[in-house]
C-alpha cells in the first residue's frame, strides 16, 4: 500500500486557514492529488488543514475522515534555553538538542527528563495507536517494529496534517526518533510525502519513504514554495525567521 502525507498549505495562523498564496497551492496540490487513485482521505480537525484537503475533495467530490490525533502535535516542554517558558516540544535550538544523544536513541528520546516533564510519549503513543488503527483497517497490523501483513493491497491513502504530527507518523513507520526528523527534515507547505509498503517476504511488511516534501506541483506552475516552517538561512538575513 501506499501512504501520502501532505501538509496544509501556506497558513494564516491568525484565523487558522489559509492565505491567498496557501489557497493557490492548495489548489495546485488538489490538481496533482485528483489525478491519482485515492482509497480514503484523513484529515486533522484543524481549520488550516481542513482547507488544504477541501480543495481536493471538493475537485475529486469526495468525503475525508476526521481525527483528532491528527492534528498539530502541540505536546510543551520547558526548552532548555527559555526553562522558565513553555514551547511545542519539537522545536530545539541545536546545540542544546546535542548535549544529551539519547535524543537521538530510537526508543528512548521520550524518557529524557524534559519531554516525561511534558507528558510528551503519552501524547505520541496516542498518535501512534491512531495511525496503527487507520492501517489495521487497510490490512496492515503492527507486530513489533514492522507490520503484519493481513490483506496485501496496492491501495493508496492520504493524511492531510502538520509537520510535527507528520514527523511522528514517520518516525513510527520507520522506527526512529522523531527528533531526528523535526530537525533534519523540513516539509514545506502543502508538500507531499510518499511511503510504501515493501512486503519481501510473505506476511510481512516495512515501510520505506519514497520522497519526502515534494513540492514539485509548485515547480510545475512556476511556483516557489513558501518560506513557513523554515529558518534563516543565514543568521544576517534579518527578513526571514530566527526563531
Amino acid at each position: 500500500m501506499r501512504i501520502l502525507i501532505v501538509r496544509h498549505a501556506d497558513p494564516d495562523y491568525d484565523i487558522d486557514s489559509l492565505t491567498d498564496t496557501g489557497w493557490k497551492e492548495a489548489e495546485l496540490a488538489a490538481d496533482y492529488l485528483s489525478k491519482i487513485n485515492v482509497k480514503t482521505f484523513y484529515v486533522s480537525p484543524l481549520g488550516r488543514a481542513q482547507d488544504t484537503a477541501g480543495c481536493t475533495l471538493k475537485k475529486m467530490d469526495r468525503q475525508a475522515e476526521t481525527y483528532d490525533w491528527l492534528m498539530e502535535f502541540d505536546a510543551q516542554i520547558n526548552r532548555p534555553d527559555i526553562p522558565d517558558g513553555k514551547t511545542i516540544c519539537w522545536d530545539w535550538l541545536p546545540a542544546d538538542m546535542e548535549k544529551d544523544r539519547q535524543n537521538y536513541d530510537s526508543f528512548g528520546w521520550a524518557d529524557t527528563d524534559i519531554m516525561r516533564a511534558g507528558n510528551v510519549k503519552e501524547k505520541y503513543e496516542i498518535v501512534c495507536q491512531g495511525l496503527d488503527d487507520v492501517l489495521k483497517k487497510h490490512g496492515y497490523e503492527r507486530d513489533g517494529m514492522h507490520y503484519r501483513v493481513v490483506k496485501p493491497n496496492n491501495d493508496t491513502i492520504v493524511f492531510f496534517c502538520h509537520f510535527g504530527v507528520e514527523c511522528v507518523l514517520l518516525s513510527h513507520l520507520i522506527n526512529v526518533s522523531p527528533m531526528i526528523l523535526w530537525h533534519g527534515f523540513c516539509a514545506l507547505p502543502s508538500s507531499i510525502t510518499s511511503i510504501y509498503t515493501e512486503e519481501r517476504r510473505p506476511g510481512i511488511a516495512s515501510f520505506r519513504i519514497n520522497e519526502f516534501g515534494s513540492t514539485a506541483h509548485l515547480y510545475a506552475a512556476d511556483r516557489k514554495p513558501s518560506f513557513s516552517a523554515r529558518f534563516c538561512e543565514c543568521y544576517a538575513n534579518t527578513d526571514e525567521r530566527h526563531d
